[in-house]
C-alpha cells in the first residue's frame, strides 16, 4: 500500500492562528486572518483553527493579547462575514473556559471545539466536551504531553473517553520528543482502546520529526492532522501545512494558494518573530522537557550559548545557574 492510498482519509486542521499566536501573542491583523482563511479554503484545507475560546476573566494578561486569544462571536462574524467550505475550529483549555461563553452551534460560526487537557484532568475535559457536543459542535479531546504520562494513567483516561460522546481523540506530542516508532506505538494503543473513536495528531518540530510523525500517524488511519502555515507555532513550531498539502492524496488539495500566503505574510512575519527548529528546542526535545526552558533561554543574552544550555539542562544539580 502506498502513502497515497494510506492517507486519502485524512483531513488537515490548520492551527496557524491558534498555535502561531503563542509566538506573537496573537497579534495578527484582521486582514491576515481573512487572507489565511481564503487561502486555506482555496487549498482545500478542511478546518482552520481561528483561535482560543477561553474566557479572559479566567486568565491573567487578557488585555495584552490579541483578539484571537479570546474569540468573541460577534467579532468573529465581522472577520468572516461569508463562511466558505473550510470549517472553523477553536480550542479551549480545561479550567480556562466559562461554558456560558460558548453559544449553541446554530448561533456560532464555529463548527469544531477542541478541549486541551492533561491526562489527570480527563474527566473534566469529558464534561466540557460533552456539553459542547450537546450544543451541536464537533468535539475533540486533545491529551497533551503524552510522552510524560504513565501508562496506567493513560489507560484510565482512554477508558473514560471511550464511554463518552466525544468525536475525536488527539495524540499530542507537546514536547516534540516522540519519533515515528513512538507515534506508531501510541496510535495502535489508542486504536485498541478507542475502537469507535476517530483519532487526530498534533506534533512539534523540536527534533525535525513533526512531519514524519504526522505521516506515521496518517499511515495507521489517524484522520485529523494538525499543521500550520510555514510551521508557525510555539517554539519549534508544527508540521507545515504546505508539506501536507503537497504529500497527502486528495484531489481537492492545492498547494499554490498557501504558497501565496507565505509570500505575502509569513516571510515578513518570520523576520520579526522566531519559531522553528532551533538548538535549545532540540535539546528540550531530546530530553523530553517542556519547551518553556528553551524559550526562556532564547529570550536571554546567552541565547546562542548552546553548550551552556545543554549543561544546565543535563546537570541542574551542579550547574551554577543564575
Amino acid at each position: 500500500m502506498t502513502i497515497h492510498s494510506k492517507t486519502s482519509h485524512c483531513k488537515i486542521v490548520d492551527c496557524t492562528v491558534r498555535d502561531g499566536g503563542l509566538v506573537n501573542n496573537w497579534d495578527f491583523s484582521v486582514e491576515f486572518v481573512q487572507d489565511l482563511y481564503q487561502s486555506l479554503n482555496e487549498s482545500g484545507v478542511e478546518y482552520m483553527e481561528i483561535g482560543y475560546k477561553n474566557s479572559p476573566r479566567l486568565l491573567k494578561g487578557a488585555d495584552q493579547a490579541g483578539p484571537w486569544r479570546f474569540l468573541d462571536d460577534d467579532f468573529l462574524r465581522k472577520v468572516i462575514p461569508h463562511k466558505l467550505n473550510t470549517k472553523l475550529s477553536a480550542l479551549v483549555d480545561v479550567g480556562r473556559v466559562d461554558e456560558n461563553d460558548i453559544l449553541p452551534r446554530s448561533e456560532s460560526l464555529l463548527d469544531l471545539i477542541r478541549v486541551a487537557t492533561y491526562a489527570r484532568d480527563t474527566e473534566k475535559a469529558i464534561e466540557l466536551g460533552t456539553l459542547f457536543h450537546e450544543r451541536g459542535y464537533e468535539t475533540t479531546i486533545n491529551i497533551m504531553a503524552l510522552s510524560n504520562v504513565m501508562d496506567n494513567e493513560l489507560n484510565e483516561a482512554l477508558a473514560m473517553i471511550g464511554d463518552s460522546p466525544i468525536d475525536v481523540v488527539y495524540i499530542v506530542d507537546s514536547y516534540g520528543s516522540l519519533d515515528p516508532d513512538d507515534m506508531r506505538f501510541l496510535v495502535e494503543k489508542f486504536k485498541r482502546t478507542l475502537k469507535h473513536k476517530r483519532l487526530g495528531v498534533h506534533t512539534h518540530n523540536n527534533m525535525q520529526l513533526a512531519f514524519a510523525n504526522t505521516l506515521a500517524a496518517a499511515d495507521l488511519g489517524v484522520e485529523l492532522l494538525d499543521a500550520s502555515v510555514y510551521g508557525m507555532g510555539r517554539a519549534a513550531g508544527n508540521t507545515p501545512t504546505e508539506l501536507l498539502l503537497a504529500k497527502l492524496t486528495n484531489p481537492n488539495y492545492s498547494l499554490r494558494p498557501v504558497l501565496g500566503m507565505i509570500e505575502r505574510h509569513m516571510l515578513k512575519l518570520r523576520e520579526k518573530e522566531e519559531w522553528g527548529y532551533l538548538i535549545p528546542d532540540m535539546i528540550t526535545g531530546t530530553l523530553d522537557e517542556h519547551p518553556r526552558s528553551a524559550m526562556g533561554w532564547r529570550a536571554s543574552p546567552e541565547r546562542d550559548r548552546f553548550t551552556d544550555f545543554y549543561d544546565k539542562m543535563t546537570t541542574p544539580e551542579v550547574y551554577p545557574g543564575k
